[in-house]
């Protein structure tokens, strides 16, 4: 039988243990050594900066920029690489967002931002509280 995609091969090449273990876990580690091969298998907990503005198609120098006005967060390790949490590539595409729509400069971004969520901690605070004047609402 001849597959149609010849270039493909095995998903594992190289030679494999003849023996069984009853750990999968060590038989993916050895695997891997043997054939030189690692899987990621979950997100990053944190990203580069590189990855970063790759991810959200800005320079990496805005990126840097962002960090410095707080509007992203972001650590460096002891070797000063900047390392940002997944959760700020949602918080760069807001800023892209308020930037395109509403033309607004990257330091006042911040503010907006910190608005932004103050309006959604007190809707969020609004609905949650029981009506006790008045009857049942109206809506």
């Amino acid at each position: 039988m001849t597959h149609s995609f010849p270039e493909r091969g095995t998903p594992h090449p190289g030679p494999r243990p003849s023996h069984a273990r009853a750990d999968t876990g060590e038989a993916r580690r050895e695997a891997s050594r043997e054939t030189g091969r690692t899987y990621q298998l979950a997100r990053p907990e944190r990203l580069d900066l590189e990855t970063f503005a790759g991810a959200t198609g800005t320079h990496p120098e805005l990126v840097r920029r962002l960090v410095v006005l707080g509007v992203l967060d972001a650590w460096t390790d002891a070797a000063g690489h900047l390392w940002l949490p997944p959760s700020q590539l949602l918080v760069m595409a807001r800023i892209r967002r308020l930037r395109a729509g509403f033309s607004i400069n990257y330091a006042a971004i911040g503010l907006v931002l910190d608005l932004l969520d103050r309006i959604a901690d007190l809707e969020a605070a609004q609905r949650g509280r029981t009506r006790t004047t008045g009857g049942p609402s109206w809506t």
